[in-house]
């Protein structure tokens, strides 16, 4: 008897391989804003989170969240633009963690281990990252069109593709970063894990087996 799937919710690089971007909308990358308007931020932040935590994503709206910390609705429009934004900006710490996880952080996720072991390891964190957070990360998604521009996805794509041209220099790394960016994306592993039922631990095999296939580590085994 078939169930019906729950709804979807609403550096230490080497410097001749694509520079990574920075992401930058954290409070302390805005020396210039205004102790007040950093106060508003702060404390609108801190109400976003709350209703994540106790009411899930879906429950943060700019209306919600004005409510919830005591500010006019066009307060959080103004400091976030609109509910993406905000999201966005509930991710940023997370997001700025995990960055510095990749660039500095202990090998093999960090510098110091080989390429192919550092892209088993990046893509095993992004997974276990995603289902941890998977309702704010699909709530922040932002629209077809912007998908793939966002500062922190170009920076997670240009990572595997430096990892890829280490690995497998005479590949189309640039492509082949697109196509295991997309193992990882948070709508997938939405659907693998809450809708088909499948563990994160067989994901994570999954993506070591491809990126063994894609690099032909699996063949030197």
């Amino acid at each position: 008897m078939s169930t019906v799937p729950p709804p979807f919710p609403t550096p230490q690089e080497p410097v001749d391989h694509p520079e990574l971007l920075q992401l930058g909308t954290s409070l302390e990358d805005e020396p210039c804003l205004r102790a007040d308007a950093a106060r508003n931020r702060a404390r609108l932040l801190e109400a976003a989170g709350r209703l994540v935590a106790e009411r899930g994503a879906e429950a943060v709206t700019m209306e919600a969240v004005a409510a919830e910390a005591c500010v006019g609705k066009g307060t959080v429009f103004r400091r976030f633009g609109d509910r993406t934004g905000l999201l966005t900006a509930l991710l940023d710490h997370s997001e700025k963690k995990f960055q510095a996880a990749f660039l500095g952080g202990p090998p093999p996720l960090g510098p110091g281990a080989p390429p192919v072991e550092r892209l088993r390891a990046f893509g095993c964190a992004m997974l276990r990252r995603s289902t941890d957070e998977l309702e704010l990360q699909l709530a922040a998604e932002p629209g077809a069109s912007r998908r793939y521009v966002t500062p922190a996805r170009r920076v997670l794509r240009h990572h595997i593709e430096m990892l890829l041209r280490q690995a497998v220099p005479e590949a189309d790394c640039e492509l082949l970063s697109h196509t295991l960016m997309g193992q990882l994306d948070p709508a997938l592993v939405h659907h693998l894990t809450r809708q088909c039922g499948i563990p994160l631990s067989r994901l994570e095999v999954a993506w070591t087996d491809l990126v063994d296939r894609v690099t032909g580590a699996g063949a030197a085994r």
